[in-house]
């Protein structure tokens, strides 16, 4: 592991050292850019392009109707989970892919509530990422329950035999911090509630094992470490115990026991399979399933550790080298880290624009923060070291004042 500034030929030795250094292959990755910003969107995993043709022409174009049975369509939304499971400590039967990350959250969310129907508070934290806290709000106006938003330094302080449900991120969005999934989980169940965990932050990057956690409900969007494209459908897990009695709120007929038979009542779908609701989008999950090849043979172990050593290293080298011009609001602690680095500043914002204009994208979040991502596949300890050095001639530059950079583009 890092533990200070390097020089570039230091960093490029630790590369050579890495037993993911054959991952970055598997990207087309633009010349000339450092890309810090897979915490937000995921770089293109080269077999994408390939399987896309290959569905458009061959799947759909010569196959049509007939592929939904020759070219598994049928059953992709299950495969593509299989895939997932290991990243996240589930069995393969027991993850769904198909809707946005706000549909799928809002159909665990009010089904985990139903599974506790004698009880009336929902528990956030008040940091969370908006669409947790907009889907929880509407979920609890539908099912006439309230919102209790904890302390984020301890959410397990507002739990009490009122709460049905303890919904968390596991990595927040802002700061990188990550929580305690299994001790969180343990308190939850300690006062009879369920605990789903928001995995946006985390599946792909920080080890999750939801069943030797013993938690109840997962979703994660599958468009930032796991590189399923823009607006790639969402995961989610609901743990075997209650799987039987999930009662989603949007049945559909691919959710249906007997979709064909087309009958007039619905009958829910054993297992997982029930969280499907409308027809599954073909094109985006054979995207999603070629790109999740890029973890094949990847042990969550190396993941980790790369992501750590890639995250210690860029901590190390801004401490070192703009002597404290940033507050780094990401925990140091690496029991508590996601795999991203956050800085504040007041010109975050002109901070970010002039390092993307340098080819080093990172992104910004309000009001104040500067947030790289490392994604450990393809992101090395030499874009680190180049990344901090264009960071330090913005600075040194005063680039971030530039009158273009006074008004925020809403993306960026």
């Amino acid at each position: 592991m890092p533990s200070g500034p390097q020089d570039r030929a230091a960093a490029a030795a630790l590369d050579d050292r890495s037993p993911l250094r054959d991952r970055r292959d598997l990207f087309d990755l633009p010349a000339g850019v450092v890309y810090l910003d897979g915490n937000s969107l995921g770089a293109l995993p080269r077999g994408v392009a390939d399987r896309v043709a290959r569905v458009v022409t061959d799947e759909w174009g010569t196959g049509l109707i007939s592929s939904w049975n020759d070219a598994r369509w049928v059953d992709l939304a299950l495969r593509v989970g299989a895939k997932i499971a290991p990243l996240i400590g589930a069995r393969p039967g027991d993850v769904h892919v198909g809707d946005s990350t706000s549909v799928t959250l809002f159909k665990t969310l009010v089904a985990a509530a139903r599974l506790r129907p004698d009880r009336r508070v929902i528990v956030l934290e008040p940091t969370t990422f908006p669409t947790d806290a907009y889907v929880a709000s509407g979920a609890a106006r539908m099912l006439d329950l309230d919102v209790r938003w904890c302390d984020p330094a301890d959410p397990a302080a507002s739990l009490d035999e009122d709460v049905a449900v303890l919904a968390l991120t596991h990595v927040d969005f802002r700061s990188g911090a990550m929580y305690d999934l299994p001790a969180l989980t343990a308190a939850a169940h300690d006062v009879g509630a369920l605990a789903q965990w928001d995995l946006c932050h985390s599946a792909g990057a920080v080890p999750v094992d939801l069943t030797a956690a013993d938690a109840d409900v997962a979703v994660g969007c599958t468009y930032k470490y796991l590189n399923g494209g823009p607006g790639s459908p969402a995961f989610s897990w609901v743990h075997p115990r209650h799987q039987e009695a999930w009662d989603q709120p949007i049945p559909g007929w691919f959710g249906h026991a007997a979709p064909f038979d087309m009958e007039r009542e619905f009958q829910p779908a054993p297992g997982i399979v029930r969280m499907a609701s409308g027809t599954p989008s073909v094109l985006a999950l054979s995207v999603l399933d070629a790109a999740l090849d890029v973890f094949d043979g990847v042990s969550a172990d190396v993941l980790r550790e790369t992501s750590l050593s890639l995250t210690d290293y860029f901590i190390a080298l801004v401490d070192a080298r703009l002597e404290g011009r940033f507050e780094v609001i990401t925990p140091r602690e690496r029991a508590v880290r996601g795999s991203q680095v956050s800085l504040r500043h007041p010109d975050a914002y002109g901070i970010v624009q002039a390092l993307i204009e340098r080819g080093v994208v990172g992104d910004f979040r309000t009001p104040d923060v500067a947030r790289f991502g490392f994604a450990p596949l393809y992101v090395s300890h030499a874009d680190v070291y180049d990344a901090v050095d264009h960071l330090v001639a913005v600075m040194a530059g005063e680039e971030y004042a530039r009158p273009a950079y006074a008004v925020r583009n809403p993306v960026t």
